[in-house]
Order: C-alpha cells, then sequence, then structure tokens
C-alpha cells in the first residue's frame, strides 16, 4: 500500500514540476494545456455559480460564441443590408418612371392618372423619409456619467453601469439603448427610442407601397407573364424552324430587345413588391400589436415569463407602460392634438417622441391611470 501512495505521490509530484518547467521556460504545449485547464474549469465554475442558475442561462453561456459570431456578422453585412434596401427600391422606382408610367399616361382615363400621380408620389416620399431617419437617427443611449436624477432599475452586466427602467444591451452595437426593441440589419441600426416611430412608418408606408404596386399592377404583370411565355415558345419554334434551313433563311425575332426588358422588368417589379408587401406586411402587423400593447420586442418576452410567474402565485400582471390601445398610440406617434394625426402621422415630420427615455411618467395626451400597476 505505502509502495503504491508513493510511486503515485512522485508521479503527480513529476507532473507539477513539468508543468512549473514548461511556465517558467513557457514550453508552448505545456503552457497551452494549462491554460485550456483554467479556461474549461473557470467555465464550470460559471455554470455552476450560484442557486440562482438555470437551465436558461446554462444555454445563453454555451452559445455565447454563437451569439458572438452572428452579432459580428450582422455588424460588417449592415452596410451591405441598406445598400441593397435602396438597390431594389430604386430599380422598382426606376421601372415604374422608364416602363409604367408612360403606358398609364396613354391607356388611364385623366381620374386614374391624377390618383396614381398623387398617391404614388406620397407614399414615396414617406418611405425615403421615414428610411432616411431611422437610419441616421441614433436609438438613444443612457448617459456615461451617473445622474442622481436616473431612475436606475438595474446595473447593466457589460457596461458595467446603472441600467434605465426599458433600457437593454444591445450586442451589436456593445452599448446599452434606451426602450430597445431590436437590432434592425436592414438599417444597420438599433430601433430604440428616438427613432422607433421612424422604423415602424417605414414598414407601414413600405407595406402600403407595395401591395398598391401589386394589386394597381395585377393585369399589367399577367400580360407581361404571358407574353415572355409566348416569347419561350417562339424561341422553342425557331430552334426547330433553324434546324431545318440554312443559316442564312433564319427568321427574325418576334419580339424586339426593348419589349423583352419591358415585359422582364414588370414581372420582376411586381415579384419584389408582392414578396415584400408579405414579409414585411407580417412585421408591420407584429409590430402593431406590440405598440397597441404598450410593449417592445424584448419587453413582450419579459411579461410573458413574468405574467407567468405571477400566475403561480395567485396575482394579475398589469404592464406599467400601458395606458390603453388609443393612449398607447398616441404616445408612440406623439399625437397631442386632434391635427397631428395629419401634419405628424400623414405627412413627414420630425417631432420628438415623448419623454428622455429615461424616465417613464405618463404622457399628457392620455389620462391618469386610476389603478394601481404592478411594474416590472
Amino acid at each position: 500500500m505505502r509502495t503504491r501512495r508513493w510511486i503515485f505521490s512522485a508521479v503527480m509530484r513529476l507532473l507539477l514540476r513539468c508543468l512549473r518547467i514548461g511556465q517558467r521556460h513557457r514550453f508552448w504545449p505545456t503552457q497551452k494545456v494549462w491554460q485550456l485547464w483554467l479556461y474549461g474549469r473557470l467555465c464550470v465554475r460559471s455554470l455552476l455559480y450560484n442557486s440562482f442558475i438555470d437551465s436558461d442561462t446554462a444555454l445563453d453561456a454555451l452559445f455565447e460564441p454563437v451569439y458572438w459570431l452572428v452579432d459580428h456578422i450582422t455588424r460588417w453585412f449592415g452596410v451591405v443590408f441598406v445598400a441593397l434596401v435602396i438597390i431594389l427600391t430604386s430599380s422598382v422606382v426606376c421601372i415604374v418612371y422608364v416602363c409604367l408610367l408612360p403606358l398609364i399616361l396613354r391607356t388611364y382615363p385623366l381620374p386614374w392618372i391624377f390618383w396614381h400621380f398623387i398617391y404614388g408620389h406620397w407614399n414615396l416620399v414617406m418611405i425615403v423619409f421615414h428610411y432616411y431617419m431611422a437610419i441616421t437617427t441614433q436609438p438613444g443611449y443612457p448617459p456615461q456619467q451617473s445622474r442622481s436624477d436616473i431612475a436606475a432599475v438595474s446595473i447593466c452586466r457589460k457596461c458595467i453601469a446603472p441600467k434605465p427602467a426599458r433600457t437593454h444591451h444591445c450586442s451589436i452595437c456593445n452599448r446599452c439603448v434606451l426602450k430597445m426593441d431590436h437590432h434592425c440589419p436592414w438599417l444597420n441600426n438599433c430601433v430604440g427610442h428616438f427613432n422607433h416611430r421612424y422604423f415602424f412608418s417605414f414598414c407601414l408606408f413600405m407595406t402600403m407601397g407595395c401591395i398598391y404596386s401589386s394589386i394597381s399592377g395585377w393585369d399589367m404583370f399577367w400580360e407581361a407573364y404571358a407574353a415572355i411565355e409566348k416569347m419561350k415558345l417562339l424561341a422553342k419554334e425557331r430552334l426547330q424552324v433553324t434546324a431545318n434551313q440554312t443559316y442564312g433563311q433564319t427568321p427574325p425575332p418576334t419580339f424586339t430587345f426593348h419589349q423583352r426588358a419591358f415585359h422582364k422588368s414588370v414581372v420582376y417589379a411586381w415579384v419584389l413588391c408582392s414578396s415584400v408587401a408579405l414579409a414585411l406586411g407580417a412585421l408591420m402587423i407584429w409590430h402593431t400589436v406590440l405598440i397597441t400593447r404598450g410593449e417592445t420586442s424584448i419587453e413582450r418576452h419579459i411579461n410573458r415569463k413574468e405574467k407567468k410567474r405571477l400566475q403561480k402565485k395567485g396575482k394579475v400582471f398589469r404592464n406599467p407602460y400601458s395606458y390603453g390601445p388609443l393612449g398607447n398610440w398616441k404616445v408612440f406617434l406623439g399625437v397631442e392634438r386632434k391635427r397631428h394625426w395629419v401634419t405628424r402621422v400623414l405627412l413627414p415630420s420630425t417631432h420628438p417622441p415623448k419623454g428622455s427615455g429615461l424616465n417613464w411618467d405618463t404622457a399628457p395626451c392620455v389620462p391618469e391611470q386610476k389603478t394601481a400597476l404592478l411594474a416590472i
């Protein structure tokens, strides 16, 4: 028994001596193994730190490398996504002006020409304005220096700074954002307190414009699609005729280059507008529901967990930032008077949102809450 213990002790002392010698002389294989051992032990201890750690925290820690990769890809490809939005939107606008507008002026009656001209340009102006403002407007960030008048609800574990209510840390921007909804790669910007209205208005007017283009170009789309199918059929017939004739007797093409480009452009514009209307329309409806409830995308998940937790205790959860459906829309759109529905909603407006994003008092455009609300 003593011999076995002595041999085991000698082997362990030899291993420790090798590790020390490797660290002293910077022997890289030994040093690498030692660093991996320390890192693995730290990861295990971080997952089993205290009793408050649950399965969600463990999964977040395990998937942290995946999150890091996605965040960096989104950050670097944000400019590409913005350029893609500009190119696709500009291509549809050019097709409308070059191909469809002359056809409308020749064939449509005067009232329909007037309607398309007014509504189309108004919708285009609203899309361009709100997209530009959503990109260039900062979402809002907490002050770097601590202030005594800010009611902080927690401390950000990444910024190590006080975090006001409704503020969340964006891993892509690597800073806290006031009333953060999400990070939009198509804007290359966070959607927060100061540009949330611009983002939603862009989604709304872009969806309206795509639906308008799809409905008004329905007949043109089917005519162009039938013409393209006819082109393919004639091309096959020409190949069969050419196979039985000499080179000099090849029949001339039935459709010119301008006609082929026209029909393909109409089909491209209609398919693109219809696809964007479906995808962006679903996103717009989702944000419409959230705004009606007085929530953001992040708060939706937080409130759902809080509601389940309080239900187990026999309590009812009330969103402290909800002023009712109409009140939520007034606060979100900045409507204080009746004329603001026109000047601030139907026309381009750069008015700031209510509040600074640091404190959340009751807005003057909605009545005071009479019932006590349970805060998150």
